[in-house]
């Protein structure tokens, strides 16, 4: 039995603070995230993703950031379109 391992995002926002932390997501690439909800009780309505958010996440032993440029959501999954995606410096530390 094979498991998949858990992908997860940092949400911070300017004049706001942390937003989320360790925020499970279904697909992420450097253009975009997607959160499914069809399985789920928290409906796509629920998440406060917002242009302009910053988001971060590990990739190896580096950290990767991004900035949310647009949401969509539907019935059953949230998107965020990110750009900017740049690797953060070596020694970044996230708290």
């Amino acid at each position: 039995m094979s498991q998949t391992s858990l992908i997860t995002v940092t949400i911070y926002r300017r004049n706001y603070g942390y937003r989320y932390t360790d925020l499970p997501v279904d697909r992420l690439e450097t253009s975009g995230l997607t959160i499914d909800c069809s399985a789920s009780f928290t409906r796509p309505e629920h998440y406060d993703l917002r242009p302009g958010d910053i988001v971060r996440w590990r990739a190896g032993d580096r950290w990767i950031e991004a900035v949310i440029s647009s949401v969509t959501r539907d019935p059953t999954s949230v998107r965020a379109e990110l750009s900017g995606a740049h690797l953060l410096p070596p020694d970044f530390f996230l708290y």
